[in-house]
């Protein structure tokens, strides 16, 4: 999606609004005992007191409000009843329809008491998306967004998971173009003012970059039993630092 008129813009800051107050709810809801159905849950009533509605549940099937990914759960993970317990990593991944705009987010928080590894893990991927998005500039060459990223996870000591990936977003969830994580030296167009992007680094503490499918068909995790991290923020490119639309 470009944006090219008010009526689009407005539409994308209130779809991001959305997002921004559904994961506010939810991370102040994350504690020892919740369940991640229950998050879920809450979710339904922040998006319908908004007039939203899941995305991934209109597009793809997805039997859940919003994605809820767990330890070496990584992204798409499906809101279980197991209550949360003290430690644990928690991925939540919110991506409303509204109006038929939609904007994709999500944050990683840990249930306390914090291990200094996970929050190292999660300093880490919020730096990383940080560096993304400062690399995200009208003119820009697309590919600079995952260098900037790459570098930054190297730099911590972590490990990219390269099979997931940004995307473009705004009518759809998955929308052109691509947006990878590391550096890949054929994506050398620039990007343009206006282009609605996610930007969202995935990483762990893990040696091995695969992922694996759960049973459930939905759940993506680490092959090797490594602590997960997802962040993510849409943005729109504009000539300076992008536009967050789900600040």
């Amino acid at each position: 999606m470009t944006i090219n008129n008010e009526r689009d813009l407005e539409g994308m800051k209130r779809a991001g609004q959305v997002v921004a107050r559904t994961l506010e709810a939810l991370r102040a809801a994350v504690e020892t005992g919740i369940t991640p159905a229950e998050l879920d849950a809450l979710a339904g009533q922040v998006f319908a007191g908004f007039g939203a509605f899941s995305a991934p549940r209109a597009e793809y099937g997805a039997p859940v409000n919003v994605f809820i990914s767990v330890n070496d759960d990584i992204v798409h993970g499906l809101p279980t009843t197991r209550p949360l317990q003290a430690g644990d990593v928690v991925c939540i991944d919110v991506t409303p329809n509204v109006g038929g705009f939609v904007a994709d987010a999500a944050i990683t928080v840990a249930v306390p008491p914090v291990s200094p590894t996970a929050a190292r893990l999660i300093a880490a991927a919020e730096a990383a998306l940080a560096r993304g998005l400062n690399a995200a500039r009208a003119g820009q060459p697309l590919n600079g967004i995952g260098r900037a990223i790459q570098t930054e996870v190297g730099r911590r000591g972590f490990t990219l998971l390269p099979e997931l990936q940004g995307h473009g977003v705004g009518r759809a969830i998955h929308e052109k173009p691509d947006v990878p994580n590391y550096y890949r030296p054929a994506l050398r167009k620039p990007l343009h003012e206006g282009l609605v992007i996610a930007v969202e680094p995935m990483i762990s503490t893990g040696r091995s970059p695969r992922v694996r499918t759960r049973r459930d068909g939905w759940t993506l995790a680490t092959t090797d039993g490594g602590l997960a991290a997802h962040v993510e923020h849409t943005i729109m490119i504009t000539k300076g630092k992008p536009l967050v639309l789900t600040a």
